[in-house]
């Protein structure tokens, strides 16, 4: 028998022994006054009074008649110093467990604790327990806490083991709920209203990207997962609403790697008679508000790149970026010429069939280059099909990409109200799609109908919880709860419960 099928047969027959005794080793109820981290931050209140604390074991260490042990909870650690000749007997009535019975609990358990909140002989802040009961009992021993939980699929997997182990990262992602918060609270103050729009979508758009596809049963026809809310809120625009926003999730079925998931969170707003220039403004006032709110600072390193978002944000040319640094004309200059370029970068061109698509290959081999903060403005009209060009220069647009330490961190617009011109750009999409580029957009019929009826100028912007993870410095998968991951299960569960 196995090491581990000793421990669970064993942990098993504790909550057997548990159940003959008359304790529940699984209640429904349970009683918490104070978060560890309150008993330590209110200890001077405290002291002396009895209270109920809650939590999972993470150290349990007898030395005699006494035993000292940490329990763990959202806000952290506290100790319990147990005096065995204190606690009160098992009881089947009271559901409390004796110190005969302190053999029934293990590392890993939830337990309830009564008693009074005192320091040890040593000084720390403690519980010394009169009373305590099994809340929840493991019957798996947690991981070594050094070396039994290192492979990052395995905790991307069992996301809620690297939380108990590392419990920092409770704190990391706490910060990402804040975050959201802030940029919710943000647009609020701004006048924005929160919107809802469909996660389904008969027909997707917004972005460059190809979709999931899912079928609605009741309606017999194929559904896209959206892969931005750009389209539905500027319905909305057009049915009256003047400043809205959308938080929520998009799916985009193409590659991981340490900026891009399948699904992930974003945001979207879209502001009526405004354009890019006030929304290029107002970006630079939310990111600025996050950094100082969430982070108190405004200043960052980040690899090679330092950078100050209350320092001057750069406006520079989509077109003279790249000409300055590969001597080429994206316009004018033939497909052939650009593809050669990229080949000299050693990147690979398959499947670059049209000038937007090679151009953007392109673009991102400059893009790590910036440190930034930078509006990157003016971007082709081949390479924006839903934003308005410039009065001035029909092939330019009114579009910005933020540029931050090399990553591309948000993406705006004028968004195009003319019906004829959009048609026409989807049109161009369209064929691209036909030609076999997937991530082009689709001829959205609905939507050129809807601004025959009229939109006002209106900018929109997008961007998605990369901020956050470039705010934090850590990768796509490290700032998800549970990205998603090839399934597989552990040879313990398939063993234990005879699965293939």
């Amino acid at each position: 028998m196995s090491t581990f099928d000793e421990i669970r047969r064993i942990r098993l027959e504790k909550v057997k022994t548990l159940r003959n005794l008359g304790i529940n080793p699984y209640p429904a109820q349970s009683q918490k006054d104070y978060s560890n981290a309150q008993i330590i931050e209110k200890y001077d209140s405290l002291q002396d009074k009895k209270v109920h604390v809650a939590g999972r074991i993470i150290s349990w260490r007898e030395h005699g008649a006494l035993i000292f042990c940490h329990i763990q909870d959202q806000s952290g650690k506290l100790q319990i110093f147990i005096k065995k000749n204190d606690l009160s007997k098992t009881s089947s009535k009271n559901q409390t467990i004796g110190a005969p019975d302190l053999k029934l609990i293990d590392i890993g358990d939830f337990i309830e604790v009564f008693g009074t909140v005192s320091k040890s002989i040593k000084g720390e802040i403690s519980v010394f327990p009169g009373d305590i009961k099994i809340l929840s009992k493991a019957i798996r021993s947690l991981p070594e806490k050094w070396s039994g939980l290192q492979d990052p699929e395995i905790i991307f997997r069992r996301r809620y083991l690297d939380l108990v182990m590392n419990p920092g990262r409770i704190d990391l992602f706490i910060r990402k709920s804040k975050f959201w918060q802030l940029n919710r609270q943000f647009l609020q103050e701004q006048g924005f209203i929160e919107v809802e729009t469909p996660i389904m979508e008969l027909v997707t758009g917004g972005a460059d990207a190809k979709p999931f596809i899912t079928h609605h049963n009741a309606l017999d026809q194929d559904y896209y997962l959206r892969i931005s809310t750009e389209l539905f809120q500027k319905r909305l625009i057009g049915g009256g609403f003047e400043k809205i926003f959308t938080l929520g999730p998009n799916f985009r079925n193409e590659g991981i790697d340490d900026e891009h998931l399948q699904e992930y969170y974003s945001a979207e707003w879209y502001w009526a008679y405004a354009d890019y220039t006030k929304n290029m403004d107002l970006v630079e006032e939310l990111y600025k508000f996050i950094a100082k709110k969430l982070y108190g600072k405004t200043k960052f390193t980040k690899g090679k790149h330092t950078f100050d978002l209350a320092g001057k944000w750069d406006r520079v040319s989509y077109g003279d970026l790249i000409n300055k640094r590969f001597s080429v004309d994206i316009f004018n200059d033939s497909e052939e010429k650009i593809l050669k370029i990229l080949k000299e970068q050693h990147l690979d061109t398959t499947g670059l069939n049209n000038r937007g698509r090679i151009v953007d290959n392109l673009w991102k081999i400059i893009r790590q280059e910036i440190s930034g903060p930078t509006f990157v403005i003016d971007e082709p009209k081949f390479t924006s099909p839903l934003a308005k060009s410039r009065s001035d220069d029909e092939t330019l647009t009114e579009r910005f990409h933020i540029i931050i330490a090399g990553s591309e961190l948000g993406n705006g617009y004028s968004e195009l109200n003319d019906p004829v011109d959009q048609f026409n750009r989807f049109n161009e999409q369209q064929n691209n799609r036909e030609k076999g580029d997937e991530e082009s957009q689709m001829m959205d019929i609905d939507f050129v109908e809807m601004l025959e009826y009229g939109m006002p100028p209106t900018s929109g912007y997008g961007y998605s919880e990369r901020l956050f993870w470039f705010f934090e410095d850590i990768t796509a998968r490290e700032g998800t709860l549970f990205p998603q991951v090839k399934y597989e299960l552990s040879e313990e569960t398939k063993n234990t419960y005879d699965l293939k």
